[in-house]
């Protein structure tokens, strides 16, 4: 029997940042509900304090475990939650993010069998685990670094640094974040240019520079990824915070 299996990559402070498409087939929440917060929100009341309490132990060791738990859906009914979560580490040792592995146990003939999860739910030639534990790396990087405002920065510059190879990279890039890899740089440099263009200390920079200083190497580049991206060209992005901010007065 086939059986959903949830997968959560959450930051080291348990913050959601993906969830992929079994685990909006068991709980009913979509990446876009569950962003940012805590796989907490699915708790309820029937949900036992001290499963709670243990697992909330086990993560503090910083160690893999499998446990179960009292879940709800968004439609509030309740089901038992098998689950196998993975610490992911950088390369200095520090804790960057967590991998859960989740099972409606009700769906399962041997709930027995999310004990090796980690290891047989695969796509295609990638293991999920270890692909999980890629994409949360590529994000940790991409987010600390900010490696993405190199103009330069290629397919292979990022396969080096996250010692891996071009083909699993994209292969895992295309899974996990739903584009190819240039896509998914390009959204970091359009928040980051987002960012500045509401900066106050960036009003004297043309919206060129400010392309410049996000890695985009042409305006017109810039400017066709930025309304992919947005649904509206810098300019348009512009004046709909400009007349947010005479409503909001």
């Amino acid at each position: 029997m086939k059986y959903h299996i949830a997968v959560i990559l959450t930051d080291a402070d348990r913050k959601i940042l993906w969830v992929n498409n079994d685990f909006t087939a068991i709980t009913g929440y979509s990446l876009s509900e569950v962003m940012g917060k805590k796989p907490s929100l699915l708790q309820g009341e029937g949900t036992d304090p001290t499963d709670v309490q243990r697992i909330r132990e086990q993560l503090a060791k910083q160690e893999p475990f499998k446990d179960e738990i009292l879940n709800y859906r968004k439609n509030g009914e309740h089901y038992p939650c098998q689950l196998s979560i993975y610490p992911v580490f950088d390369g200095k040792n520090e804790l960057t993010n967590f991998i859960a592995f989740e099972v409606d146990g009700s769906e399962m003939s041997d709930p027995a069998d999310v004990l090796s999860i980690g290891e047989k739910y695969q796509t295609s030639s990638l293991k999920s685990s270890d692909a999980a534990r890629l994409f949360a790396r590529l994000q940790y990087i991409l987010r600390t670094e900010k490696i993405y405002l190199d103009p330069k920065l290629t397919l292979q510059k990022l396969a080096n640094l996250l010692e891996t190879n071009t083909k699993y990279l994209s292969q895992v890039v295309n899974f996990h974040g739903g584009m190819n890899l240039q896509r998914f740089v390009n959204n970091y440099r359009v928040n980051e240019a987002k960012a500045k263009i509401l900066s106050q200390r960036n009003q004297n920079l043309t919206l060129f520079g400010v392309a410049t200083q996000c890695g985009f190497k042409n305006k017109s580049t810039f400017y066709k990824v930025f309304k992919q991206t947005t649904g509206m060209t810098p300019m348009e992005f512009i004046k709909s915070h400009a007349t947010e901010n005479v409503g909001g007065r």
